[in-house]
This record gives C-alpha cells, sequence and structure tokens, in this order.
C-alpha cells in the first residue's frame, strides 16, 4: 500500500515591505512521503517571496498556490495563475535536472528556482551552463544553514510571519525566528 502525503496547515502573516505587500494566508501543504521539512518549509519561503506577484503582477486577480510538487513532476512545487489559467510564475526548489527546468520555462511567463542543501553548489556547477541559455529563469540559492533551521518551524498546525525587507526575510513562530537571505545565481 502506498505511503499517504502529510497535511500541514499554515496559517502565513506575510509583511512584504518592499513591494508594499500586507496579506494573511491560510495554506495547506501536502508533504509527500519522501518529501523532507526542510523541502517542504523552503517551498512556503518561496511562496512568501513571491506572495507580492497576487498585486503587482496580477493586480490581486489571481491564484497563488502550492502544486502537487514530488507527486507530479510536471506541476510547480507553487505557482502564480491569472484567471485565464495562464501560468505566470512557476516556482521550484532543489536541485532538478535541466529538461523539466526547460519544460516549465516553455509553460510560464517567468520561472524561479530556490536551491538548497549541502550539495547545491555541486548541483550548479554541473548544471549551470546547461541553463544559462533560458531567458525566463532565475536560480536562487538559499543558504544552507538557513534552510535547515526552517525544519525546525515545522509542525503539523503553524502560525507563522513572514517580514520581507531588502529582499533577505524573516519568518518567524512563537519561540523560534529564522533569517534567509538567497543568493542570485542567475
Amino acid at each position: 500500500m502506498a505511503l499517504k502525503a502529510t497535511i500541514f496547515k499554515a496559517n502565513l502573516s506575510i509583511a512584504d515591505i518592499d513591494h508594499s505587500y500586507y496579506a494573511d494566508h491560510a495554506l495547506t501543504l501536502a508533504r509527500h512521503p519522501s518529501e523532507t521539512d526542510e523541502r517542504m518549509m523552503v517551498r512556503l519561503v518561496a511562496l512568501a517571496l513571491n506572495a507580492h506577484r497576487l498585486q503587482t503582477v496580477l493586480g490581486g486577480d489571481g491564484v497563488l498556490a502550492f502544486g502537487a510538487g514530488l507527486s507530479n513532476p510536471d506541476d510547480p512545487d507553487v505557482s502564480l495563475r491569472d484567471f485565464t489559467g495562464q501560468t505566470r510564475l512557476w516556482i521550484e526548489v532543489g536541485q532538478p535536472e535541466d529538461k523539466p527546468i526547460a519544460k516549465a520555462c516553455n509553460k510560464a511567463d517567468q520561472v524561479l528556482l530556490y536551491a538548497f542543501g549541502h550539495a547545491a553548489e555541486v548541483w550548479w556547477r554541473g548544471i549551470e551552463n546547461k541553463l544559462t541559455r533560458l531567458d525566463k529563469l532565475q536560480v536562487w540559492r538559499v543558504p544552507t544553514d538557513a534552510a535547515q533551521a526552517l525544519a525546525a518551524l515545522a509542525q503539523r498546525s503553524m502560525q507563522l510571519q513572514a517580514t520581507v525587507q531588502e529582499s533577505a526575510l524573516t519568518l518567524s513562530d512563537d519561540q523560534r525566528t529564522v533569517e534567509i537571505e538567497c543568493v542570485r545565481w542567475k
């Protein structure tokens, strides 16, 4: 019998000072059995860093949501879609191969990739030349220490505050705070 996803609920209050975006998001995250808390929380961070695009790109008329992730490799980890169904933003986390990323660039207006983990630099050196030709792609590095600290915030029911200021994200619950300053690789 196949293992089922574990459901996490997050109430995320976002104060994005850089983009004057302030909103509360009630989120449901389905964590695939093979997904770690660290990866799941990096997905949440990617959503928080880009939630302002609901306003700045779509004027509030769109849907920002988690995709099927590991359950369906043809679905983004996070997406922003307008009401015509057009994918305006496709977000992936981890260290994917180049072909799925190229495919995503054909399906969306913009693709963001958030790489994390100890092997991210090795992965990037091996794939960088294959991804440089993709104009719609941005690649960001989530520092390993910050990504690992995110796992401690993972609870089945979460009350989180996200503050974005000067391109850095502070994510906190009532006990812990994690500072995340992603580095742009591409």
